[in-house]
């Protein structure tokens, strides 16, 4: 099965070559593609067979090429010149060994958006070192707020770094990259890093802190799981809620409908307090099930939502109601998001795409040059 014909999306006409590696550039080539653009995956001799499970990977093309053969790199310097867009991942100056750098690229497509994905960057003392998500976020100290009740850090799964740090910010930058080059005519290099993207993310925090509203010690603070106010509780089955009345008025609502009428319940926002309100809350919720607690509590001005198991959320009756899961392909996945009311996005085909030639691509992409113009 190939993409599909009539693609839909804003970015419905955006080419983009993507050499294909692991981590946030997939991620962040799967949303170009789900807005509309034609994603196509350069990948090994012998790589090109991927499975539909792979949703990632959904809605590319796929080009098998030896990176270390002339005749194949001339190959991708012939799509890169009637492309909008370039993703890579590889370590900096993998790329201009290969003889496929911004110098060579750019002078073959003056307006091309060249996006270099890293989790180190292009430069600095470890640009060269291998890493993985743990590693960005280790060093930018978002690793260091997410802790265990015994101090354990603990990884909020790659998505703070690979996706949000990452992918995110590679698809933001992108954007705006081909936005200006609409109107210079020029294109540009944009070098995202994941260490940058996350110690972005976490400004807010950097902002508390200057205003002396953010301790450094972990499960002090509002949001990091100090507060009573905002974090999860067992329920009397074993499963949790999640609360976060943090408002005067979404923490008034909760003491209504859970029954908190202990004075001790006042002083909300006293620090010094928040560890005995912790236990105190802890019990309530002990009380009853989740389901229970739910029954009375979701869908209020309480700020509470039952914790879903991540393979059950496609199920819960606010996601089933949103479609926030499609099926494609037989498989159900993650709907592309964000929306859009006029052009909407959709998957344009499964990962499961057999490779095809830079010749069909070409003649493909010249075609609807033409019929654009």
């Amino acid at each position: 099965m190939s993409r599909t014909s009539a693609a839909s999306g804003p970015l419905t006409g955006v080419r983009v070559v993507e050499f294909a590696g692991i981590g946030p550039g997939p991620f962040a080539a799967m949303m170009l593609s789900d807005m509309g653009a034609d994603v196509v995956s350069v990948v090994r001799r012998g790589a090109g067979k991927r499975d539909d499970r792979d949703f990632v990977n959904r809605g590319r093309r796929i080009v098998e090429l030896d990176l270390k053969a002339p005749g194949d790199v001339a190959h991708a310097l012939d799509l890169i010149a009637q492309a909008d867009v370039l993703l890579e991942g590889f370590r900096p100056q993998v790329m201009e060994r290969l003889g496929l750098g911004p110098d060579e690229t750019l002078k073959r497509n003056p307006r091309l958006v060249y996006g270099r994905m890293t989790g180190w960057g292009q430069e600095g003392p470890l640009a060269q070192a291998a890493g993985h998500d743990i590693n960005y976020i280790a060093i930018t100290g978002a690793l260091d707020s997410f802790r265990a009740s015994n101090g354990e850090a603990v990884s909020p799964l790659n998505l703070v770094g690979d996706y949000g740090g990452g992918a995110l910010f590679l698809v933001v930058g992108v954007l705006a990259a081909v936005i200006e080059a609409r109107a210079s005519g020029k294109g540009q290099v944009v070098d995202v890093a994941m260490c940058d993207g996350v110690s972005l993310m976490l400004s807010m925090f950097h902002s508390m802190h200057a205003l002396k509203r953010w301790t450094e010690q972990p499960r002090t603070n509002m949001l990091d799981g100090g507060a009573h106010f905002y974090r999860p509780y067992e329920c009397a089955d074993g499963r949790f809620i999640s609360i976060g009345a943090i408002e005067p008025q979404f923490y008034a609502e909760l003491r209504k409908l859970a029954g908190l009428t202990d004075p001790a319940f006042d002083a909300q926002m006293d620090r010094s307090r928040w560890p005995e309100l912790q236990d105190k809350l802890a019990a309530v919720f002990k009380t009853k099930t989740c389901d229970e607690w739910c029954a009375l509590l979701e869908g209020t001005d309480a700020c509470a939502a039952a914790v879903v198991g991540l393979f059950e959320a496609s199920s819960h009756p606010h996601l089933a109601a949103r479609r926030t899961f499609v099926e494609h392909a037989g498989n159900l996945q993650p709907a592309p998001a964000p929306r859009f009311s006029r052009t909407r996005s959709a998957i344009q085909g499964p990962a499961a795409v057999p490779p095809t030639s830079i010749p069909d691509i070409l003649a493909a992409w010249s075609d609807r040059r033409q019929a654009a113009s």
